[in-house]
Parts: structure tokens; sequence; C-alpha cells
């Protein structure tokens, strides 16, 4: 006998733990989430330093490649994304940013209605138990912790001054009426370790509510239809192919590459892609894996021989090891490091409306996702474009939902990102030549010889790739021929079936993808809930 729930969530990132466990709140709804990863409750999650053993392998991690991207010079990208409960928040740098509010503002432009920044921060308070701040734009007691961080890297220090030398803006909160400026990062973490989304919102309730079932190491295959209608999920767990059935809705919250991927293994996406599958149509809607935006992202990197910074060496083992003591005794130190400490959001042109670029300034020298090792210690500086024109996709590569997907995020596909870019460039070097800055630097690893705008122009092709924050590929729209979802994330055509992730998003937003993913789980759990009561 299959088992049945209202509601079956596919996937326990972000979105999905967000969604299930408002829906569960309600002890008379019952709810089933699947997920292909493990549980993410142990130390490799929850010490925020060990992320360097998540992004850069495969411990939690699908650790997805990019199809050979044109314009980076035909290289194949890497695509890290969190494998477990919590999704990428259980292996990201844990940084708390909701982007401008000039982006949800442009997503109710575009016909989206309820999706202003005033109809989203609501549900970002909502969230959200800052420590730290509060008043108009914080809320505290809610599932998602976020706080200082409790590194007490002196280099933070060195950051605000090489900032103000640089005559930038030093801000203390990116999250409230102003973001432009550069500081140190509040972080989703409690205690000094990670609060990664099902830490918030799942963990302390699968024990407790008997109507919240959480499956994991299950794989999403295919989605069950009745016609029209969503009415169940098929799943493998170890060799087992199960089914398990929904009453009300299927909700797909597999992230800007699965949920397509899973839609389209189930006949939901263009028809002429499908059948080239041997994949029967079920629903032909065009938009489903289209749009993919993500922040093409540059590293500056230098050793140093500051004491402060990690790396592969003998001084920084001994500190790794010191740090490991420290970390046990007091959950404080160089272990709740999110190696992104500082950063923040700048214009490369004043007459600008918003910042189009933000740094992550961090405090390890990280060379191609920290898969390529170098002896010695040293530090970084991301730089990312906020909004690239560039548009990607995600295709089938096959009909075998072992498969990984095809993934293309087409970075520096339009010439104006790659200008942008090379502004984008030129904003951060003048941070990096500060007098501060430039006293930690012992060698300047990847930009030492660059001069001209050609020489940044062939290094960004050269070195660019993501700051993992894709969205975009079920996009939410009104009236638009290429949208997946509707404005209450109902899929469009279908009855039953719903997306609540960072897919859904129609334009990307000017920052870090986490917590407004959180903010679509919220959200979508009081449109649900409010149709309930009508219904």
């Amino acid at each position: 006998m299959t088992d049945t729930f209202d509601f079956v969530v596919v996937g326990g990132g972000s979105g999905g733990c967000a969604v299930a466990s408002r829906l569960s709140e309600d002890p008379n709804t019952s709810v089933a989430m699947l997920e292909a990863g493990g549980k993410d409750d142990n130390w490799v999650v929850t010490t925020p330093g060990a992320l360097v053993l998540m992004v850069a392998g495969k411990v939690n991690n699908w650790a997805f490649d990019t199809v050979p991207q044109a314009g980076l010079n035909g290289r194949i990208g890497y695509q890290p994304r969190g494998k477990g409960l919590g999704g990428s928040s259980a292996i990201n740098a844990m940084v708390y940013i909701r982007g401008h509010r000039s982006d949800y503002d442009q997503w109710a432009s575009l016909g989206n209605t309820g999706w202003s920044y005033a109809d989203v921060l609501p549900y970002f308070r909502r969230s959200e138990d800052n420590a730290d701040f509060g008043g108009e734009y914080h809320g505290k007691g809610g599932p998602l912790a976020v706080n200082k961080l409790r590194s007490d890297n002196p280099v933070q220090q060195t950051f605000l001054q090489a900032a103000r030398e640089a005559q930038f803006r030093v801000r203390d909160d990116f999250n409230a009426e102003e973001q432009e400026g550069l500081g140190i990062y509040q972080v989703t973490q409690k205690n000094g370790e990670r609060w990664s989304a099902a830490r918030g919102y799942i963990h302390p309730h699968m024990a407790t509510r008997s109507n919240l079932r959480v499956e994991t190491n299950a794989l999403a295959t295919r989605i069950m239809f009745e016609g029209k209608r969503a009415v169940g999920v098929e799943y493998k767990q170890g060799n087992e192919t199960r089914q398990i059935r929904a009453r009300r809705e299927v909700i797909l919250s597999s992230g800007a590459f699965q949920t397509p991927q899973l839609l389209m293994l189930s006949g939901v996406g263009d028809s002429a892609a499908l059948a080239r599958h041997g994949i029967e149509s079920r629903h032909h809607l065009p938009g489903v894996g289209q749009n993919l935006q993500d922040h093409p992202d540059f590293i500056f990197g230098y050793t140093s021989n500051n004491p402060n910074f990690t790396g592969v060496s003998f001084g920084g083992l001994a500190r790794i090891f010191r740090a490991i003591g420290q970390y046990r005794r007091e959950r404080r130190g160089p272990m709740t490091s999110n190696f992104a400490e500082c950063g923040g959001f700048l214009k490369t042109r004043p007459d600008l409306d918003a910042p189009d670029i933000q740094l992550h300034f961090g405090m390890a020298m990280v060379d191609d996702h920290g898969r390529k090792r170098h002896w010695g210690s040293g530090f970084s500086c991301h730089v990312c474009l906020l909004r690239p024109k560039s548009r990607g996709s995600v295709a089938l590569k096959s009909a075998d939902p072992m498969q990984p997907p095809l993934i293309d995020p087409n970075f520096l596909g339009e010439v104006d990102d790659l200008e942008a870019m090379v502004a984008g460039y030129k904003t951060t070097q003048r941070l990096m030549e500060t007098p501060a800055l430039r006293a930690l630097q012992k060698k300047d690893m990847f930009t030492a010889g660059i001069k001209t705008d050609d020489d940044i122009r062939a290094i960004l092709r050269a070195r660019v790739d993501t700051v993992y924050h894709p969205v975009g590929t079920c996009k939410m729209g009104a009236n638009d021929t290429m949208a997946v979802v509707d404005p209450k994330l109902k899929v469009c055509g279908m009855d039953g079936l719903r997306v609540v992730d960072a897919s859904i998003m129609p334009t990307l937003i000017g920052g870090n993808t986490n917590a407004p993913t959180i903010m679509i789980g919220e959200k979508a759990a009081d449109m649900i809930k409010a149709e309930m009561r009508v219904g």
C-alpha cells in the first residue's frame, strides 16, 4: 500500500525546509519530505570551518559540472550544490544577505503580485532570529539564527581600514534601509555553529511531529500524474523504487538544477526537447530549464605572512590544531570562520540606482573553489556581478534520473557582462591597492602583470566562475509565455503542483540567495494555508 500525505515536498533545501516546517505546524496537515542526501546533522555540517571539506569535494555535495562555457574560453565550470537536509545552506559560507529592495519591486513590476519588497519583508523578519539587529527590518525568535561572527580575526579591522582608505562607505547592516558599503558580514550561525535551514526548520521537529515524515537518501525520479494533476512522487531509496502520494499537492524544492530536471523527466517541459530523450509530453511548458542566472565571480588571491590567515603550511596546520581545541572549549576562534568574513556592495558607477557588484573577502587563498591547493597561507577577495544580462539553461543529459542535468550558466555570454566585470575588477583593485591591504600581501598569485583593459578581459575569461547563486529555471510570471509558475508558485497549466525554491526567481537578486530562498518557503506556506482555509 502506498503512503499518502496531504503534501509531499521534494527536496530538503532552504525552500523545502521552510515550507515543510510551516505546513506541518498544523497537526491536522500531514507532510512528507523526500531528500536525496542524508540528515546533515553531524560535525562536518555544524562546524563552520569544515565547509572547506564539503565545497571542494563530494561530502554532502552534488558537485556538478557545467557544459563548456563559450564566454570562459570553453572551460567547464564547477557547481557545488548541497546534498542533504538543509541543501546548500548546509555547505555554504553562511552569509546572511537578502538582496536589494529594488530586486523584489522589479519582480512585482513584472506582474508578480505580492512579491514587492514591502510584501516579502515580513517573511524575512518572520524567518529570522537576529541576535544583533532589531527594528523594522529584523526579526527575533524565528527559526533561522543570524549572528555576528565569533572568529575574532583582527584582519576584519584591517579590511575596514582598507575600505576607508579607498573611500568606500563602511556599513554595519547590509539588510536595512541601505545596502551600499563594505563591512563584516552577519552569518547564519548560533553559538559559533552553522545554522542551516534544516537545523532551524526541520531537525527540531523530526521526532516531535507525528504529521511530519522525513525520508533521507530518497532520490525523486518522477512526478506521478492523473491527467494534469500531480498525485504523488516515485523515488529511489537504496535499491528500492517506492511511491508516495499527495492528497493536496506535490511541492518541488530541489533547486535551480534539479527541480527543472525532475519536471522534464516527468514530461513537463518543452515537448520537442523531451521527445529527443523518448519522454512523452505530459504538458508543453517551454520555460522549464530556461532563464538560468548566476553571479559570475572573479577572485583576487595573495599569499601572506600574516598569522591570521588559513593555509597549507606548517604554521597554518599548527594554527588549525590550536583552533580545533579552542572551538571545542569555547565555540570561538578560526573554526567558526565562514572564510568570507568581510565584503559588501559597491557601485562601479555613481549614477547607478543600486550596487552592481558584491565582494567576499576570504581569510584563505582560494583557487578553483579550493580544489587547487597551494603551499602557504593567504587571503582572497571575490568580486561578482550582481545582475548579469546573460541567460543560461538546464537541460536533460538523458532520461535516466540518476544522471546529472546539463548545466549551462552562459557566463559572460553577453558582452555587457564582460565590460561590467572589467569595471568591477578595477573597483576591487582600488581596495586591494590600499596601504592596509598591500601590507598583508606577500605575492599576487593571479593578477600580477595585468595592466590594460584587454589584460583584464583575458584574465576574467580565464578565471571567472560561479559564486554559487543559480536561480531562475522555473521562472515566476504572469502573462509570460516562458513562465513556469504563477505568482502563487503553482506550475502553469497543472493542478496540485507547486515550486518552492530559488528556481522561481524571475530575475537574480543582488546578493546571496539563501535567505531569499527561505523567504520563498515562508511565503509559499502562507499562500497554501490561505487556500486551505478557503477551500
